[in-house]
């Protein structure tokens, strides 16, 4: 289930404000600036479907954030547990770093925990299939992905040479949860 978790930067044990409702996901994100949606698919996914098949299924929703946003560049990314990289590529996005642009991610399927450090507060969302985050360019955040991961996502870019992260040297990420291990099956 998608969840929000609200902290004071300082303290990343008590939370101060949980839900899991996507309403109040939504309210409480946009006003820190976060796009938080749930798409519907327009036609069935199969399994091990192509990236064109994911897109296609998903297009209403895409193009209506390319036209909103200026969006120009869109792909599918998965990862599954039994990837012999998968510690490396959680490695990459687990410490606080920020973006020129937007970093936009649908779950189409599984599940990741992106967590944004806005002001003074640490927003913790965990995204499951269905979810669409949009985490404005230079907002510092990071992402976890577990120990076995498990997602596959649209990514949407408006730089077509896609994701490029810049690292702030905080070690704030250390002091917040992680995602536990067991994944979520589409």
């Amino acid at each position: 289930m998608s969840r929000l978790r609200i902290f004071h930067d300082t303290n990343g044990s008590e939370p101060v404000k949980v839900t899991s409702r996507h309403d109040e996901m939504s309210r409480e994100l946009g006003a820190a600036g976060v796009r938080f949606e749930q798409w519907q698919a327009n036609k069935p996914i199969a399994p091990g479907a192509s990236q064109d098949e994911v897109i296609a299924a998903y297009r209403e929703d895409i193009e209506r954030l390319k036209r909103e946003e200026g969006y120009q560049a869109v792909d599918v990314v998965s990862l599954n547990p039994d990837n012999p990289d998968r510690a490396a590529f959680r490695a990459k996005f687990l410490n606080e770093h920020s973006h020129a642009e937007d970093e936009v991610r649908f779950f189409v399927a599984g599940r990741g925990l992106f967590t944004l450090h806005i002001g003074e507060k640490v927003y913790e969302v965990l995204c499951e299939r269905g979810d669409l985050i949009g985490v404005p360019a230079g907002t510092r955040h990071w992402f976890d992905m577990s120990e076995s991961p498990y997602f596959i996502a649209i990514r949407l870019f408006t730089n077509p040479a896609g994701w490029v992260a810049e690292f702030t040297g905080s070690d704030i990420a250390e002091r917040f949860p992680r995602l536990p291990g067991e994944s979520i099956a589409a």
